[in-house]
């Protein structure tokens, strides 16, 4: 395990749960179908705790190249690493997208509506002001970075000895991702991260999918250019309050 696979593997588990979430909802047929936007947020809640459990104890678990380019903003990782982080990251979100696929072709074959079989790849606005779009996704990414610059370390006593949780230490960034798609992700679906929505934007555009309609290029900058802001925006402020 390296940290190239880390990030891959990781990054492959958090897509396949959560646009899996996503296809289980809204695809006809199936056992999920209609059930909600709280299951949605949930699962992908779920999915980022899975991603970092499997990646954190050798890479840091990123999975997500605005929190690779923050951290580097903020002089807390090396910057020759971003580039080889950032493809593990999007190779990885192609992956998890094309299983999401395979698994549920019948579905997606099943479902008429392009929109609905758009849904479990990549993200799309509520209403379609691409102004306010991207303040969303600079405004949720802002958000998720900001506070993953406070997580801290389980400690106990005055002298701090480190507590190890394990795999718990995972839960804070589950709960964050969580509120952050129930309170600031119903403009958008919150992508707050590039490479969870041009990875399986790629695969939309390529896979011989019945009927699929657009993969919406026009729209697909938003989910990119927004969370590189809300980041740098982020990092910025971090460094200005902890100089």
């Amino acid at each position: 395990m390296t940290e190239f696979i880390a990030e891959l593997i990781g990054t492959a588990l958090l897509i396949l749960l959560g646009n899996g979430v996503v296809a289980n909802v809204v695809l006809k047929e199936t056992k999920g179908n209609n059930s909600g936007w709280i299951v949605i947020t949930t699962a992908w809640a779920l999915a980022v705790f899975v991603g970092v459990v499997i990646a954190a104890p050798y890479s840091g678990a990123h999975l997500n190249p605005i929190v690779t380019l923050a951290l580097a903003i903020a002089q807390k990782f090396d910057w020759i690493k971003v580039p080889y982080y950032i493809l593990a990251q999007l190779c990885g979100a192609i992956i998890g997208s094309f299983l999401v696929w395979l698994m549920y072709k019948d579905h997606f074959d099943a479902t008429e509506d392009q929109g609905l079989k758009a849904a479990p790849f990549a993200t799309s606005p509520a209403i379609r002001n691409l102004k306010s779009n991207l303040l969303s996704e600079i405004i949720g990414t802002f958000v998720l970075i900001f506070v993953i610059f406070y997580f801290t370390n389980a400690e106990m006593g005055t002298d701090k000895t480190p507590i190890g949780l394990g795999s718990l230490g995972a839960i804070p960034v589950a709960f964050l991702v969580w509120v952050i798609g129930l309170a600031l992700g119903g403009t958008t679906g919150y992508a707050i991260n590039p490479a969870r929505d041009l990875g399986p934007r790629i695969v939309h555009a390529i896979i011989p999918m019945k009927g699929k309609g657009s993969s919406d290029w026009g729209y697909a900058w938003v989910p990119i250019v927004g969370p590189v802001i809300g980041a740098t925006l982020a990092a910025l402020l971090y460094l200005a309050l902890n100089i």
